[in-house]
């Protein structure tokens, strides 16, 4: 598997017990949602490695507390600390409406409703309290915040996202 056929579900943040348990942190809103995994897949030397489960639960509301098969000692357990934990695209539930993924947008062209076309997609920048589309129009870039109220419609037939912005947001950036 490539990890560009996945996604990021989380880390493992420590080992839970002496019998081999890791606690994965769960960078999702809805951990329930991967509580009765089978495997995953577990970044060791820059590849992906499916590791298999034996037994999960969910652990003080963001963690999965899981125990691999073949991973039976503390110090296995030890050797996982900070490894990040990716599954298959596919098993991502289906986002509807204005909701998406990051990754999912990625390309889709931008109309904002009284500007018209203000570029393409071209990441989201989530490093700050507030995530950012990082919108490209030829060589110009465009910063939007990515707030609910802004976002009108995500179009996947046609690969558009429809925004309204205030007035004088974007277009500074396209003077």
């Amino acid at each position: 598997m490539r990890k560009d056929e996945c996604f990021y579900l989380g880390k493992i943040a420590k080992k839970f017990s002496f019998k081999g348990e890791v606690l994965i942190f769960l960078d999702t809103d809805e951990p329930e949602l991967y509580q009765n995994l089978e495997s995953v897949f577990i970044e060791y030397n820059k590849n992906l490695v499916p590791f298999f489960i034996d037994k999960s639960s969910i652990h003080r509301d963001k963690f999965l507390r899981v125990k691999f098969e073949d991973v039976d000692t503390e110090l296995d357990a030890d050797n996982m600390k900070n490894l990040e934990v990716y599954l298959p695209l596919t098993m991502l539930p289906k986002l509807e409406g204005t909701k998406f993924y990051f990754h999912e947008i990625i390309g889709f062209k931008v109309k904002d409703q009284r500007l018209g076309d203000i570029g393409t997609v071209h990441a989201i920048l989530d490093n700050a309290a507030q995530p950012i589309f990082e919108i490209f129009k030829g060589q110009k870039q465009v910063l939007v915040p990515m707030i609910d109220s802004f976002i009108i419609e995500v179009n996947r037939k046609e690969k558009e996202l429809v925004l309204n912005t205030p007035i004088g947001l974007v277009d500074l950036y396209l003077e």
